[in-house]
């Protein structure tokens, strides 16, 4: 009995469209580097969100952590996502 060929041929241009996708993106970024500094701020930062306005600047800065711990039986893991934002509007 012969093998249908158009369900797989479906297969194989949908995973190949995303192999080509993952591939680009992998192209497109560039080696980022680690900014000392700024693990730092994070690593400082307070949990919960928190939103403030300085009045002299004319921008919005935002900072946001959340960090916990996640037991499965022996087995223990962090989760530590900090965040932080500047939306600024200037007329130039």
């Amino acid at each position: 009995m012969p093998l249908p060929l158009a369900p797989i041929a479906g297969f194989a241009i949908r995973y190949g469209a995303v192999a080509l996708a993952a591939y680009g993106l992998r192209r497109a970024l560039r080696k980022g580097r680690t900014d000392q500094r700024a693990e730092d701020a994070l690593d400082d930062m307070d949990e919960g969100v928190a939103v403030h306005r300085p009045a002299d600047r004319g921008q919005t800065n935002a900072a946001a952590r959340f960090r916990r711990v996640i037991r499965w039986g022996d087995t223990a893991i962090e989760i530590d996502a900090a965040a932080l934002g500047r939306f600024r509007v200037r007329k130039v």
